[in-house]
């Protein structure tokens, strides 16, 4: 399975890139591919209607929806800037959604995920998402928010805190399951 991971964040510290990287060890089978996006390679002017007339897609719009089309499985964990998406984020998925004959997501299976230093772990963000993601084509699968970053996680050891380590990881185990029945069922159909 080829695993997209990336924190919905340009910051250079994300703790949203540390807790995204951190989960996508959990989905080690023998056979997977991971990769973790940082986006700060998808930088690109500040999307309207007025520049996309004179320049077009950028690229970067283009190189990161080839990412998206390259995975089975995606991972985003996204940080909350003023309860909402960060702003590098937003402008990516704006551009990506202007390619023509696609949904964003393009019926991806994703795990959502958020986190922050304070006590609602990006639940605002979370939630923003969780609703507006399958418009955008993607198969939201669980979701999952970290409360407390600097507390609850250490480098290296990932979530620290046990009760919260047991949640994600009943989440990842059933993120897993389905997985393995929506793949196991898409090679019964090409049979």
């Amino acid at each position: 399975m080829k695993i997209l991971a990336f924190g919905a964040s340009n910051s250079s510290k994300s703790i949203n890139k540390k807790l995204v990287t951190s989960v996508s060890k959990y989905y080690k089978e023998a056979d997977d591919i991971k990769e973790i996006l940082d986006l700060n390679d998808f930088v690109m002017p500040v999307f309207s209607v007025d520049l996309e007339a004179e320049i077009g897609i950028p690229q970067q719009a283009l190189d990161f929806a080839a990412k998206i089309d390259w995975a089975d499985f995606i991972l985003i964990s996204y940080a909350e800037n003023n309860g909402n998406y960060n702003a590098c984020y937003k402008n990516i998925i704006d551009w990506v959604s202007r390619i023509k004959g696609r949904k964003i997501f393009n019926g991806k299976p994703v795990f959502l995920l958020a986190t922050s230093p304070g006590a609602r772990g990006g639940q605002s963000v979370l939630s923003i998402a969780t609703a507006r993601l399958p418009f955008d084509g993607a198969d939201v699968l669980d979701t999952f928010s970290l409360p407390e970053f600097n507390k609850n996680f250490e480098e290296g050891k990932g979530i620290t805190d046990m009760l919260l380590r047991s949640q994600l990881e009943a989440k990842v185990r059933k993120t897993k399951r389905t997985l393995k029945e929506k793949f196991e069922g898409d090679g019964q159909n090409n049979s």
